[in-house]
C-alpha cells in the first residue's frame, strides 16, 4: 500500500515535468494508451473474457469520466498550480463521494462525524487554494472538479458494476479514456512533443507505473483488504504529491498551505473512519453500545 502511494504521489511531479516536453493532454493520452496496452496483454494472459454490452457502456461512461475528463483537468491545472495542491484537490474525492453515496446508496447515510470531516475538509480545501488562487482562480476549481467526476465514476462503479472483474474493468475504461483524450488534444491542442530520453521516461513512469501497474496493485489490495481502511491508506498520496513538489520542485510550502493540507487529510480521514469514536467510547465508559 505504501508502495502503491508513492508511485501515485510522486507522479504528480512526474505529470508537471511532463507537461514541459508534452502538450498536457496529449501526455495523458499517451500515458493511458501505454497503460491500456500493458493491461490489454494481461487481460490476454489471464484469460479474462470480453466484457457485455451492459458493462462496456458503463466501462465507457467511466473510462470519459474518470480518465477523459479527470486527466484534462489535472493535466490542464498543473499548468498554472504547484503539483501538491493539485493532488490535494484531486485526492479529496472521498468527500464528494461521501455525499453521493448519502442521498443514492441505500445504509451510506450521513453521521454527524462524516458530516464534520466534510466540513473540515471543505474548509481545508479553502485555506489551501487561497495561497494561490491571485488570477488563476479557475485552476483550483478545474482541479476540484477532477475530484468530483472521479467520485461520480467511482460512485456508478459502486451502484452499476458490483461484481465484474476490476482488471476487466480498468483495462476498458482506461482505452476509452484515452480515445477521449486523444480526440481532446488533437481538436484544441496545437503544441509540440519534444521527445527525448527523459520523455520517454516520464511515459514509462505515467504509463506502465502509475497507470497499468498501480491500478493492478489497487485492485490486488481492494481484494485483501477491507475498503475503508485501503481508502484511509490513500491519504498518503496527496502528503507525498506535496512533499515531492516542494523537494523536487522547489515549490513552496508556508504555514498556511500546510494548515490547509492537514485539515484536508482530516477532513477525509473523518469521513472514513466512522464507528472509531463509538469504539473509543465504548472502551472508554465500559458502556454496552445498543446500536
Amino acid at each position: 500500500m505504501l508502495f502503491l502511494c508513492i508511485i501515485w504521489g510522486f507522479n504528480f511531479v512526474i505529470m508537471k515535468q511532463g507537461n514541459g516536453v508534452f502538450p498536457p493532454v496529449l501526455f495523458a493520452a499517451y500515458r493511458f494508451l501505454l497503460g491500456a496496452i500493458v493491461l490489454f496483454g494481461l487481460t490476454f494472459f489471464k484469460k479474462i473474457p470480453l466484457p457485455g454490452k451492459r458493462e462496456l457502456k458503463w466501462y465507457i461512461l467511466c473510462g470519459l469520466l474518470q480518465t477523459t475528463y479527470f486527466n484534462i483537468a489535472v493535466q490542464i491545472s498543473l499548468n498554472y498550480i504547484s503539483a501538491g495542491l493539485t493532488s490535494v484537490l484531486t485526492y479529496s474525492m472521498p468527500l464528494f463521494l461521501s455525499l453521493m453515496a448519502h442521498y443514492f446508496i441505500p445504509g451510506e447515510k450521513l453521521t454527524t462525524r462524516k458530516t464534520g470531516g466534510i466540513l473540515i475538509g471543505v474548509l481545508g480545501l479553502f485555506l489551501a487554494m487561497d495561497i494561490q488562487f491571485g488570477e488563476t482562480i479557475w485552476a483550483p476549481i478545474l482541479a476540484l472538479s477532477s475530484a468530483i467526476t472521479w467520485a461520480l465514476s467511482s460512485f456508478i462503479f459502486k451502484t452499476k458494476l458490483q461484481g465484474c472483474d476490476t482488471v476487466q474493468f480498468t483495462t476498458w475504461q482506461m482505452a476509452a479514456g484515452a480515445v477521449g483524450l486523444f480526440l481532446y488534444s488533437f481538436s484544441f491542442e496545437h503544441g509540440q512533443s519534444h521527445w527525448s530520453l527523459m520523455a520517454v521516461v516520464y511515459l514509462l513512469y505515467s504509463g506502465i507505473l502509475a497507470s497499468a501497474l498501480a491500478f493492478v496493485i489497487w485492485s490486488h489490495i481492494l481484494s485483501k483488504m477491507k475498503a475503508s481502511k485501503a481508502s484511509i491508506s490513500l491519504l498518503i498520496v496527496p502528503v507525498v504529491g506535496t512533499l515531492s513538489g516542494a523537494l523536487f520542485l522547489k515549490e513552496n510550502l508556508n504555514a498556511i498551505a500546510l494548515l490547509g493540507v492537514i485539515l484536508v487529510l482530516s477532513g477525509v480521514w473523518l469521513v472514513n473512519t466512522t464507528g472509531t469514536a463509538r469504539i473509543t467510547l465504548h472502551l472508554l465508559t465500559g458502556k454496552k453500545n445498543k446500536c
